[in-house]
């Protein structure tokens, strides 16, 4: 069970803040999400930046879109995703409105809940396993389209809710270039995780698709 001091949510002010500055800042906050079947808690060990129109590696580089308006409102909400036809992803939205930045979950260690989590992961080898990955935190939180836009800092009852948890110390945190991404945004290195941290996804390059003949 989460203890205490872990269970104050961060107010709204914590992600009106630079996309750079609050990404590594959610490195071991937990990410809580209230089922009917019972919370599932995780701590959080891996991100992912995305500065929208500053970004070629953002989903809002190229402005507003049906799929991606969440982006452009109030810092505090969650944005979520479909990608491949199959996957889910959840991110954070920070910074001031308008701008477009949001953090990327891309992985964390379940530490409550854990019997859902394995339900929803039944090709995870191991409970380090559950969220090693954007898509399988998403189904391990099960987290879908249907909670984009989800206030994660309102008051009362919310089905997501970040806690403070316990900050990573800054020699813990390691950054590098951000899995899967293309073109000029490939350079930036706005992956951020805990150090020797087990659940931390392993790091991908872009590889393109090839066309079918």
């Amino acid at each position: 069970m989460i203890t205490s001091p872990d269970r104050t949510p961060l107010p709204r002010e914590f992600f009106d803040r630079p996309v750079l500055e609050v990404a590594p800042d959610l490195l071991g906050r937990i990410l809580v999400r209230t089922t009917p079947d019972g919370p599932i808690a995780l701590r959080l060990t891996e991100v992912e930046a995305y500065d929208g129109q500053n970004d070629p590696g953002s989903h809002a580089y190229r402005g507003r879109t049906a799929r991606n308006g969440v982006m452009f409102g109030p810092p505090g909400h969650v944005y979520v995703y479909f990608t491949y036809g199959m996957w889910f992803c959840m991110n954070l939205v920070c910074g001031a409105p308008g701008r477009a930045s949001a953090v990327l979950l891309r992985a964390g260690e379940v530490i409550e809940g854990v019997e859902q989590a394995r339900k929803r992961r039944l090709s995870a080898r191991n409970d380090k396993e559950l969220a090693k990955g954007p898509a399988r935190l998403a189904t391990a939180m099960d987290v879908d389209r249907a909670l984009d836009g989800t206030d994660a800092c309102a008051p009362g009852q919310t089905p997501l809710r970040v806690l403070s948890g316990t900050g990573v110390p800054s020699d813990q945190v390691r950054n590098g270039p951000r899995t899967g991404v293309s073109g000029d945004g490939a350079v930036h290195p706005w992956r951020f995780w805990v150090a020797d941290d087990p659940t931390v996804s392993p790091y991908r390059a872009h590889v393109p698709r090839r066309r079918r003949s």
